[in-house]
């Protein structure tokens, strides 16, 4: 690619190498500039120990499926441990340490740095946003979105999820609560069905007793072996990897168009701007940081691209800044989640299920989902063994179980459980069904990431974060609760524990550079021309409860095509 990019794209997660893509395709140069490493490239064989021998890669020739086979080892500390993980929001080199954010409430900020972003580790969830979410409340209409979600599902692909023995049950419990089945993806009455997922349908040859386990992983298809959250590196090429996240589905594609060059371990720092005659100001460049060797440099470019991500968008606007916007950081949502997990013998479970175990590791992580449009969404959820301990059983605003006085709740267990108790749970944990609650919580302008004011790190000001759920949003997820522990009940649930999780899982970020707030219907800043964003901080709310990666990337999509016709018609 040649040098100076008609546009620069802050950030390779969920939304950034989705505009590279479009505008790549339209014959406008692009740079992404990344954070984080870049598993699975040629040019940087060891990216967690070295720097490489080069700064950026625009060649798909570079991608290396066998390399990313061996880089992504599945184990759930390599993988996933927030201080030390190659799945961690830090520098490539794991000897130093991860990048603070100074978060007073307790709590768990789970982000990836790196091409792929947090699309690394995410399930592959997919749904479109709940319609009465998005109409007459967005400055755009639903109507508008779905060209644009449906050449997103087509391009990824997003199938509906298989169903192992974990779907099967709740779909069985689902059904005995009395939910019918939700044949459409525009969910606008509550009901059950399948997850849209951007995962590969089954490998045809899965049950073929004539093929290893091996053989299969190199063949195209999902093995529905579980551990999404820990990467998904199986797959005959990188490019046909079962789990599309962004690093195997869009920048190979990116990179196809000839126009994109991707530069990994490039921490923005600054949005470089120029006044304009008329008093206002536009977009000029960035200013990056080299997270090997500290070197700061100026990149200069007609257009800037802000994706990357609810923290770290607001932290550079304030860091660089820009001018002063009320709206800037505030309004964000997380989705207020909690969790649900019963526990079943086997006779239910062979009765029902026709066997004595249901295994909640195989198959997608997260396959089938229940629609409560008004309230949020409940996802069935297969965690591994140690993620299971860690988030469903070890982290808890209700403190220990065992401390707890005897109450009148409908749950056999609530808060955290430790020692023999733990133990005991664990040893059921394949005989689990655990449910994911996600609450379609309100935008308040309370809630927010703003700079500390105490605190720098080598990218300037850190950003803190803050968020408390309205009263509302704790009685909706009550309810929500309160359906998910019924249809564990109604499936024959002989136990039933609840995290009561803290309401600091951050997970689901949206909503802190709002759409017609911070930016145009057209995700422009409205007081700094030529700055886009295209993550998930420009969502107006929280989607009314539905996972917000299909909407980003079907927004990037669309915001691509106005620039495009903007600036470059």
């Amino acid at each position: 690619m040649k040098t100076d990019p008609d546009v620069i794209v802050i950030g390779a997660g969920g939304g950034g190498p989705v505009m590279a893509k479009e505008l790549g395709e339209l014959g406008i140069r692009v740079l992404v500039l990344e954070a984080g490493p870049w598993y699975g490239n040629r040019k940087w064989p060891e990216p967690n120990k070295n720097r490489g021998e080069t700064t950026e890669s625009s060649d798909p020739e570079e991608l290396d499926g066998s390399l990313y086979r061996r880089q992504l080892t599945r184990l759930e500390n390599d993988m996933n441990d927030v201080v030390s993980g190659k799945f961690r929001w830090g520098p490539a080199d794991r000897r130093r340490t991860r990048w603070y954010r100074n978060i007073p409430d307790p709590a768990l900020l789970w982000q990836n740095a790196g091409i792929g972003g947090t699309t690394l580790h995410y399930y592959a969830n997919s749904p479109r946003a709940f319609p009465q979410a998005i109409n007459n409340v967005w400055p755009i209409t639903y109507d508008e979105l779905v060209p644009y979600y449906e050449k997103v599902e087509n391009l990824l692909p997003v199938e509906f999820a298989p169903t192992t023995a974990k779907e099967a049950l709740f779909y069985y419990g689902a059904e005995k609560a009395g939910f019918p089945l939700n044949q459409t993806l525009d969910a606008t009455t509550s009901g059950y069905r399948p997850q849209p997922n951007a995962i590969l349908p089954p490998n045809e040859h899965l049950m073929d007793p004539t093929y290893s386990l091996e053989e299969l992983s190199h063949m195209e298809g999902c093995t529905l072996s579980g551990h999404c959250g820990q990467g998904c590196p199986y797959g005959p090429t990188l490019e046909k990897t079962a789990k599309r996240s962004t690093n195997v589905s869009y920048v190979p594609l990116a990179m196809k168009t000839g126009n994109v060059t991707f530069r990994p371990n490039t921490f923005v720092t600054k949005v470089l701007t120029e006044q304009q005659a008329s008093g206002g100001c536009r977009a000029v460049g960035v200013q990056v940081r080299d997270t090997w060797t500290g070197e700061i440099e100026e990149l200069r470019a007609n257009v800037v691209v802000m994706a990357a991500g609810c923290v770290e968008t607001p932290r550079l606007w304030l860091n660089s800044e820009l001018p002063r916007n009320p709206w800037v950081g505030r309004g964000l949502t997380n989705h207020y989640m909690d969790t649900v997990t019963g526990t079943f013998d086997e006779q239910t479970l062979m009765k029902i299920i026709g066997s004595s175990a249901i295994n909640p590791f195989i198959g997608h992580t997260s396959g089938a989902r229940l629609d409560y449009p008004g309230l949020g969404m409940i996802e069935n959820l297969g965690e591994s063994p140690g993620l299971t301990a860690q988030l469903l059983f070890g982290f808890s605003q209700a403190g220990y179980h065992r401390k707890r006085q005897p109450s009148s709740d409908i749950w056999n267990r609530r808060g955290r459980i430790i020692g023999s108790e733990l133990q005991d749970a664990m040893k059921d944990y394949r005989k689990t069904l655990s449910l994911l609650i996600i609450t379609g919580d309100e935008v308040q302008y309370r809630n927010r990431v703003e700079l500390d004011p105490h605190i720098k790190d080598e990218h300037g000001a850190v950003p803190r974060v803050h968020y408390t759920p309205s009263k509302r949003d704790e009685k909706k997820r009550d309810q929500l609760v309160n359906i998910a522990t019924n249809l564990l009940q109604k499936a024959g649930a002989n136990n039933v524990h609840r995290s009561d999780l803290a309401p600091n899982l951050y997970i689901h970020l949206e909503s802190t550079m709002r759409m017609g707030f911070v930016t145009d219907s057209s995700c422009e800043a409205y007081q700094v021309e030529r700055l886009y964003i295209a993550d998930n901080s420009v969502h107006y709310n929280s989607l009314g409860g539905p996972n917000p990666t299909l909407t980003t990337q079907a927004l990037a999509t669309r915001t691509a095509e106005k620039l495009a016709d903007k600036y470059y018609s």
